[in-house]
């Protein structure tokens, strides 16, 4: 078999843990296994973050909070707002009996 068929194909798995901030054992079961009690994640500071990841973080962590708490998240919060905004740009519209989720 010609390996450079082959050589440039790629594929991409994309995993959403169930519990987000819990650390995995292995990636699927029945591979190999790392002791997670061994893993000490280094304290990183959002002041030693680029501006943009930064606030990619403080939005998770909001969220995060947010849902603990049951909550609205910030999208939540935002698509609340665009609703309320159409509806005073349109008074003339009846939404008493409108289901918005």
């Amino acid at each position: 078999m010609d390996d450079s068929r082959t050589a440039d194909k790629v594929v991409t798995v994309c995993m959403t843990k169930e519990k987000g901030m819990e650390w995995w054992s292995c990636v699927a079961e029945g591979e190999p296994q790392i002791d997670i009690t061994k893993i000490n994640p280094d304290a990183s500071k959002l002041s030693d973050l680029d501006l943009e990841t930064r606030g990619t973080v403080e939005k998770l962590m909001f969220d995060s909070r947010q849902k603990a708490l049951g909550l609205p998240t910030s999208d939540d919060m935002k698509k609340h707002d665009v609703i309320e905004k159409f509806k005073a740009a349109h008074p003339e519209m009846d939404f008493s009996k409108a289901k918005i989720s």
